[in-house]
């Protein structure tokens, strides 16, 4: 019997479906990095700004690693809020929908940056300046907390779970597209600007550029349909009543799995993107734009590598994958730092291009890995809060850690060793984690493959 007898389809009906049914997973796909992208294009040019500005100009002082202590301070408040937004969004995200939410993150996280670029200095108005960067910063990470479980699902759940890994890598592409963004902006600013100039009004313009982003970002996701594992949920009726409740009660090894899954990649990408432009200028005496322009290289070489660590945790264990690039990440700062010793730019440039590679080897197959910890009614709920709560742990404490560590004892090997911690904590994480084959038959409620989108024609 054929495919079509077996179907009850024509074999050019069934050819129009999956023609219509690839072109949604490629919207769908496109949506998903762009969106995401944008995000953390504005979260990212916080980090930066963070690390090179925010001392100076919101918390002046007369020790400058206080003031970056402070800024950095700020930057922790990004994480600690995620797990409001996973909360409160997740929770709209397995009753409503995956795209009402996905716009509103948007809108949120966009109109926070964009205020940033217009709040007055501390010299302006005092106190009240650094206050309302908080105020800010807390939006934007509530953006973010409801923004990357969404993202996954939306990219994964239009497409055959068995390339989950690859489909769900749209959403960790963004992160170093937006960085590579960020810094490819700030860098230039840096280039064509004075450092009084810079100081002073420069990094603002990359800051307003994201009300520029965000109004493509919501014409994308506009244009997109629900998923069709979410229509599924509605039509069976089987949408949660309390997801949050749920998840706590009936996935709590799942959940545990993925929080720890996730603290190593959040603190090795902190060191080699935030903290590393601190050390960099701070004890090697470089340049602002060369300690960028190594994260620049190391952020383009990601766009790319984390789709094909997706694609592979599709072929080989995900789990095993995880958890060797775990033990690399663990190991890589203990070469690292002597490697860069003496301030040698190429050396800095192939430390941080080969740190964040291994950090692709995890952050591509994560996504699909956390999705696939959790039930498909309780997917969007379960992956933002591990998300969140990991960043807690994990990326929100990291910078902080990492400038405490540095000023306490002048030295690198208690920042190598917080990473080699970190690492042991993810490969637990992984091991007590399921296998993504072990997932596939819940794609839909009922079991089985997503549905076509489009209904496929009759008539001729």
């Amino acid at each position: 019997m054929n495919d079509s007898t077996h179907t009850g389809l024509s074999r050019e009906d069934e050819m129009q479906a999956q023609r219509f049914e690839g072109s949604a997973v490629r919207r769908a796909f496109f949506a998903s990095l762009t969106g995401t992208a944008l995000e953390w294009y504005d979260f990212a040019i916080y980090s930066v700004a963070a690390a090179l500005v925010f001392g100076e100009v919101f918390f002046p002082s007369d020790d400058p690693a206080t003031g970056t202590l402070l800024a950095f301070s700020t930057y922790a408040v990004g994480y600690v809020s995620r797990p409001l937004g996973g909360f409160v969004f997740g929770r709209l995200g397995d009753k409503i929908g995956r795209k009402k939410v996905l716009i509103a993150t948007l809108v949120l996280i966009g109109v926070a940056t964009l205020l940033i670029g217009l709040l007055p200095s501390h010299a302006t108005i005092g106190v009240a300046a650094p206050i309302a960067l908080v105020v800010l910063r807390f939006a934007q990470g509530v953006g973010v907390g409801g923004e990357w479980g969404g993202a996954v699902l939306l990219s994964s759940e239009f497409g055959d779970p068995k390339r989950r890994g690859f489909l769900a890598s749209a959403a960790q592409i963004g992160p170093p597209a937006g960085n590579l963004m960020a810094n490819g902006v700030l860098a230039a600013l840096g280039v064509m600007l004075t450092e009084e100039q810079f100081i002073s009004w420069g990094w603002r313009v990359a800051f307003l550029l994201s009300g520029v982003l965000v109004f493509f970002g919501l014409w994308i996701r506009a244009k997109l349909e629900e998923t069709p594992v979410f229509k599924a949920m509605e039509a069976e009726q089987t949408r949660p009543e309390a997801p949050i409740r749920e998840v706590f009660a009936s996935h709590p090894r799942a959940l545990t799995a993925a929080i720890l899954s996730r603290v190593a990649p959040d603190v090795l990408y902190a060191l080699f993107t935030v903290f590393v432009l601190t050390y960099a200028t701070g004890e090697l005496g470089m340049s602002r734009g060369a300690a960028l322009s190594a994260v620049l290289i190391g952020s383009t070489f990601q766009v790319f590598l984390i789709p094909l660590a997706g694609a592979l945790s599709d072929r080989v264990s995900r789990r095993m994958l995880y958890g060797v690039s775990a033990v690399a990440a663990g190991v890589w700062p203990f070469l690292f730092f002597p490697m860069i010793g003496e301030g040698n730019w190429p050396l800095l440039a192939l430390g941080v291009v080969v740190a964040l590679a291994i950090h692709s080897l995890m952050y591509g197959p994560q996504a699909a890995f956390i999705a696939e910890q959790f039930s498909p009614r309780l997917r969007y709920t379960g992956s933002s809060l591990a998300y969140t709560l990991a960043g807690v742990i994990g990326g929100a404490v990291a910078p902080l850690l990492f400038t405490t560590l540095l000023d306490a004892y002048d030295s690198w090997i208690p920042l190598a060793l917080y990473v080699a911690v970190t690492a042991v904590v993810t490969i637990i994480g992984v091991s007590l984690g399921r296998d993504g084959k072990d997932a596939d038959e819940e794609e839909l409620p009922g079991g089985g493959k997503p549905a076509t989108l489009v209904e496929p024609a009759t008539n001729h």
